[in-house]
């Protein structure tokens, strides 16, 4: 039979769920982005720092698949170890990043400027926070120790290995919506820095926000982004903000440090029976 009514949420945001890395923690998503460099230059090739960003948000190995995928990099690939690249070489390189990674987050866990500030809000706001990330749960045991140190604890944590499927699949951020017992996805915001983050969520049925300043699409650390002049920022900033916009996100801000006016968006929006 077909449906006759049309039902709309009308109540206000009750869950958030970041991404980590150029979201609440690594201004400039620096971590991964240094470790796929290392990984590659250890076996011959050298990788730029668009191509190891450009899949960027994705489960780990995925990400090792897809930059192999590159014709350049494939090339590379070819010319240092005299084959083409298999399956198994995707679980040898895997297996290598690792711990290079679980170090590099460890140097890079200091939270983003704004996010106590932003929890804060949140907490009184009486909405969850909800976390997922790319990485896999055995490189970031560290990363969450040290955040929990800076006053961050999500109530929902979910790793790409722990679900079927990563980014920009919508199970991860589903996993989280279990833990944070939500009934309704048009409640739900998921705040990201990348292409596959808002593809998440869009995916999932949720409300989007992309960070641009912050995270993998202007990719620098917060005193290299100081030092820039107004001109160089701006033009920064306005490809990031036409990036993440053409990829679907909702709304698109600096840093978490201004997400509260957006909930305040979102939930005048929901009242008047917009949905995501």
């Amino acid at each position: 039979m077909s449906y006759s009514y049309t039902r709309r949420y009308m109540g206000p945001v009750r869950a958030v769920v970041f991404d980590w890395a150029g979201t609440m923690i690594d201004f400039g998503s620096l971590a991964p982005v240094t470790a796929f460099t290392t990984l590659f230059a250890e076996h011959g090739v050298e990788i730029s720092l668009a191509e190891a960003r450009e899949p960027m948000g994705v489960e780990k190995r995925e990400h090792i698949a897809r930059l192999l995928a590159m014709p350049r990099v494939r090339e590379r690939w070819i010319e240092a170890q005299g084959a083409v690249p298999t399956e198994t070489d995707i679980d040898h390189l895997y297996q290598a990043f690792i711990p290079l990674q679980t170090a590099m987050i460890a140097e890079r866990s200091n939270l983003v400027p704004g996010v106590g500030e932003t929890l804060a809000y949140l907490h009184e706001q009486g909405i969850r926070v909800g976390a997922n990330t790319g990485y896999a749960r055995q490189m970031i045991q560290q990363m969450i120790r040290r955040a929990a140190e800076q006053g961050y604890c999500p109530d929902s944590l979910v790793c790409a290995t722990d679900v079927p499927r990563g980014r920009p699949y919508p199970h991860m951020l589903w996993k989280n919506l279990l833990e944070l017992e939500v009934e309704a996805v048009q409640s739900v915001v998921k705040v990201d820095d990348t292409v596959a983050g808002i593809e998440e969520g869009l995916n999932a049925g949720v409300w989007t926000v992309g960070l641009a300043v912050s995270g993998n699409e202007v990719g620098l650390d917060l005193a290299d982004w100081q030092a820039l002049s107004q001109q160089r920022q701006d033009e920064l900033r306005q490809r990031a903000y036409d990036k993440l916009r053409r990829a679907g996100a909702h709304f698109v801000i600096d840093t978490v440090a201004d997400l509260p006016a957006v909930i305040d968006a979102i939930n005048a929006r929901l009242a008047v029976g917009e949905q995501p």
